[in-house]
């Protein structure tokens, strides 16, 4: 791989030829193009039999992106699990890991993580002839961030990339909600947020939102009364209003009377309310604000413990007409702390003696994982395979999850490293 971590001296290296001649010839590329496109560009750099695997929806299998294969490739596209394989601890935790090697000559084949900025989308198995050394590990990651950006620009318009990542087939509410919500994953230098939820084939009424405007940061979560189309569909005209709500300036005190309207234009007094928790993060400050439209209070993590449930004086779900006030409730956040925003599905899910998962076994989960210094994505994976075992039989209800970490005003800015804990 490469010649030994020397480069002509002056100009541009063959590497950074070959990245920039893949992004170009990216630019007409579609989905089913990519595996050979990058795989044919990469050994012209020295970079040995590339393959690329996508992380299914529920993060459960790696499964291998497909194409027509290059001459000579090692056909070893098999899709592995995210669990108990070396493949899915690099996706973990977003490292970059190889098999150990029996003999000085042998063979490695390393695992890259494919990032999205913090999202998760797979990992990329790289092939090497000898030993790889530190510019040779760069050179990986520096291609593995290059597919990342090529997948995610042709994702939004092939179906053959949705395809890929579902294992089963997905009912008409969850293929809406899941092309309207934003990525399940976001960090910045002062923030980062994740998300999950389930049943994510047969998502009903519950639906997420972000967004970053400068220093504030914009996070809400919906749960709709029921679990059909007709469900989703409140959910989303709730989310679609709220953002077109925040998009023209209308603050949080008035944004539920502008979302109940477009409720009740849609369904009249059918009972289709939505509860919600719609908050504002200043990311310079720390200040928080939110309101509550019949929701669960918000859960702060501080110091690595569970504080308080943010308790603020509740107005009606939205939707049921009901004209009662609406209280903005603010607090001081100190750095490091965590907020939770989840739906009922989380804590009432229960097991087959009639238990419930319960808010204190569900926050209990969370802090032994931060205190274990697991990523807040894969502290929410976990989360879902922990409920999903608990619950031993098909989700009646929809369990969302919106994790939010305000890491300060001004905190270290490794990126390497905020995205090994994203």
């Amino acid at each position: 791989m490469g010649n030994g971590g020397r480069e002509p001296a002056g100009g541009e290296s063959g590497f950074e030829r070959m990245l920039t001649e893949l992004l170009e010839a990216s630019h007409l590329a579609v989905f089913e193009q990519l595996p050979h496109l990058i795989d044919e560009h990469a050994r012209r750099a020295g970079v040995g039999d590339v393959q690329i695997y996508l992380v299914d929806l529920q993060q459960n299998v790696l499964r291998p992106v497909t194409g027509p294969a290059p001459e000579g490739a090692d056909d070893a596209a098999a899709e592995i699990r995210v669990d108990g394989t070396l493949g899915g601890r690099a996706f973990q935790q977003a490292r970059i890991l190889t098999s150990p090697r029996s003999g000085e000559n042998e063979a490695e084949y390393w695992w890259v993580p494919l990032l999205d900025g913090t999202e998760r989308l797979g990992v990329m198995r790289v092939h090497t002839s000898g030993h790889a050394g530190p510019q040779e590990i760069d050179r990986m990651r520096h291609l593995a961030s290059l597919a990342a950006l090529m997948l995610v620009s042709v994702r939004p318009y092939s179906d053959s990339y949705a395809r890929l990542v579902r294992t089963r087939r997905m009912n008409v509410a969850a293929e809406m909600q899941w092309n309207l919500l934003p990525p399940p994953m976001f960090a910045s230098d002062r923030v980062a947020i994740g998300v999950v939820m389930e049943p994510a084939y047969e998502i009903g009424g519950d639906a997420f939102d972000y967004a970053v405007s400068g220093d504030d940061v914009h996070t809400s979560i919906f749960d709709a009364m029921g679990h059909d189309a007709a469900s989703g569909l409140a959910a989303n005209l709730a989310m679609a209003s709220s953002r077109n709500q925040r998009r023209h300036g209308v603050p949080l005190a008035e944004a539920g009377r502008g979302i109940e309207t477009a409720l009740l234009q849609e369904f009249g007094s059918s009972n289709r309310f939505v509860t919600a928790i719609m908050a504002d993060l200043n990311t310079s400050t720390g200040a928080l604000t939110w309101v509550n439209h019949g929701h669960h209070p918000p859960i702060l993590i501080r110091g690595g413990r569970w504080v308080t449930r943010l308790q603020c004086p509740p107005s009606h779900p939205m939707g049921m007409d009901l004209d009662l006030p609406v209280t903005v409730c603010t607090e001081h956040l100190e750095p490091g702390d965590r907020l939770l925003l989840y739906t009922d599905g989380i804590t009432e899910a229960r097991d087959h003696h009639g238990h419930e998962f319960g808010l204190d076994r569900f926050i209990d989960f969370v802090l032994r994982h931060i205190a274990d210094g697991v990523s807040i994505s894969e502290t929410l994976r976990r989360l879902i395979r922990t409920l999903l075992a608990h619950h031993d039989q098909p989700l009646q209800d929809d369990a969302t999850v919106l994790l939010l970490e305000w890491r300060g005003s001004s905190p270290a800015t490794d990126l390497v490293e905020i995205s090994r804990k994203s």
